[in-house]
């Protein structure tokens, strides 16, 4: 699930409009609406504020979990990826 989801998910659980939250953030509800169709990531100040008001834990929102059993030679690994990949495709990153 993706964080747009599950920040939707979290607001219709609690019964409040995407106009409720935003306003309590604080941003317009376009952006806001913008954010849960995962199509604008939130800044910091906002995922702060959005974990505030709907009870979410950030590791949780972030996926944070799938990484705790990640080591230091893993993340290099793949950063050499992402980087030879960028190099072939031009600029292009992977979903």
């Amino acid at each position: 699930m993706k964080i747009g989801e599950k920040i939707r998910a979290a607001r219709e659980d609690m019964d409040l409009s995407q106009e409720e939250v935003s306003s309590l953030i604080p941003i317009n509800q376009s952006s806001y609406s913008k954010i849960e169709r995962d199509i604008q990531e939130p800044n910091l100040e906002q995922l702060r504020r959005i974990c505030q008001i709907l009870k979410l834990d950030p590791a949780y929102l972030l996926m944070l979990d799938k990484f705790e059993n990640t080591n230091n030679e893993d993340l290099l690994f793949a950063k050499e990826i992402k980087n030879l990949y960028q190099r072939i495709y031009k600029n292009k990153t992977p979903d």
